[in-house]
């Protein structure tokens, strides 16, 4: 059956249960940890759910087994309950008074740049992602025959929605990337499975920016991939298959000049209505908003993302963006990852600070080296770290975790710098 077809009588109706489930009841739905589930069982689980009582926010927290959540989840969109995941009761009372008006699905997300802060809640309609399903599918080629595999934690917004998207499809969904025909997963977790024996042949990136050099291993490995940028306030913003992205479809995109370079904005039917606690959304007079992502040109209808401006480092006079730095780094030999920040200086204003992960095939000198032969003056590190690099649930560097050690010198023995460049 095509994707978008009108339901058939071997499908479930409508009225039943909810619009993300459109297999038939006993095709395989959802195999996490072991356990296989079918769509008909699924069907049952979400009828059979009990909610507490009232019309208040259902908390899902983190740690709820997967099929649980997600039969949770269609259970409230069914009943017209709004839904938190990755909350707790205490956080579904402390955000439900700012809820806004016509909220049926919560995220509560934590960014990278305030450790200390309480993780903000990201409220939409269901229909703002559901909306995003046929446009999804026909971008990177989705189809009921599919077996889909997600590689994180489903109160994590891309893995639910890569879920409930597989079963919008009425494909199979679990966590066994070694029988998947699709993975969703960051650049990250992409890395390792492109290193393993046996990959998928379809691949969705998103998260981050991949780099070129994990690109062209995906390539020689036949690994067909779609890589997305996005956000869980914006949803789906743009998609392609290379460095440079195309709108997705719906999405009208604007890059407007600030001081750091373009300000990506984006107008769809993918928007979230609100955030709760602060965070990056900003949302102007004729429907568009920002999280403050900030992107470069590339023709007349593609852009690369260039990364964060909250994250950009203003160093002797130039303006340094993280992401870019990062990317770098992680291209050069022995670098498994790389987060990169930004430290007060008396002379530079600030200066560049790199966390680089290694992989074990070189040791820290031979990279410090490397980066020297290839990064422009303004990018290279003046201080250097090397250790595992910490990540937020979403799998991105958590910046402000290193941040805070630096300033506090908890962040560990420091190798020798690069002063020799210039000011250290």
């Amino acid at each position: 059956m095509a994707v978008g077809a009108p339901c058939r009588p071997d499908r479930f109706r409508r009225d039943r249960v909810s619009d993300w489930l459109r297999g038939r009841r006993g095709a395989l739905a959802l195999a996490f940890g072991g356990s296989a589930v079918r769509y008909g069982e699924l069907a049952d689980a979400v009828a059979a759910a009990a909610l507490p009582g009232g019309d208040g926010l259902v908390a899902c927290p983190v740690g709820t087994d997967p099929v649980r959540l997600i039969a949770v989840v269609l259970a409230c969109l069914e009943r017209g309950r709004p839904v938190l995941v990755g909350g707790d009761a205490a956080d579904a009372a402390r955000i439900s008074p700012d809820l806004p008006a016509g909220t049926e699905l919560t995220m509560l997300t934590s960014g990278s740049s305030d450790p200390a802060a309480a993780p903000r809640a990201v409220a939409r309609t269901n229909e703002s992602w559901l909306a995003s399903a046929a446009p999804l599918a026909d971008v990177a080629g989705l189809v009921a025959d599919d077996r889909v595999a997600v590689t994180g934690p489903l109160h994590v917004s891309m893995h639910l929605y890569a879920a409930l998207h597989a079963l919008w499809l009425g494909a199979a969904v679990g966590d066994d990337v070694t029988r998947a025909s699709v993975v969703h997963a960051t650049p990250t977790r992409f890395t390792r499975i492109v290193e393993g024996r046996q990959v998928p042949p379809s691949a969705i990136v998103a998260g981050a920016a991949m780099s070129d050099a994990l690109r062209a291993q995906a390539a020689r490995r036949g690994i067909r991939v779609t890589e997305y940028y996005g956000a869980a306030e914006l949803s789906f913003v743009a998609a392609g298959r290379g460095p440079s992205l195309s709108p997705f479809p719906g999405v009208e995109v604007e890059l407007r000049p600030v001081a750091s370079g373009r300000e990506l904005w984006a107008r769809s039917p993918y928007l979230a209505l609100g955030v709760i606690g602060g965070g990056m959304l900003r949302r102007d007079d004729d429907g568009f908003a920002t999280v403050g992502d900030l992107a470069e040109p590339v023709g007349t209808d593609a852009f690369r993302i260039a990364g964060r401006g909250d994250a950009a480092i203003t160093t002797a006079g130039a303006t340094v963006l993280a992401e870019a730095v990062e990317s770098r780094l992680v291209g050069l030999p022995g670098v498994a990852a790389a987060a990169v920040i930004g430290e007060p200086h008396e002379l530079l204003g600030e200066r560049v600070v790199a966390v680089v992960e290694l992989d074990g095939t070189a040791d820290a000198s031979t990279v410090v080296a490397a980066a020297r032969a290839s990064l422009p003056a303004a990018e290279l590190p003046r201080r250097w770290f090397v250790q595992a690099v910490p990540r937020t649930v979403s799998g991105k560097p958590a910046r402000g975790l290193l941040r805070a050690a630096l300033a506090s010198g908890t962040l560990g023995p420091e190798h020798p710098s690069v002063s020799d460049r210039g000011v250290s």
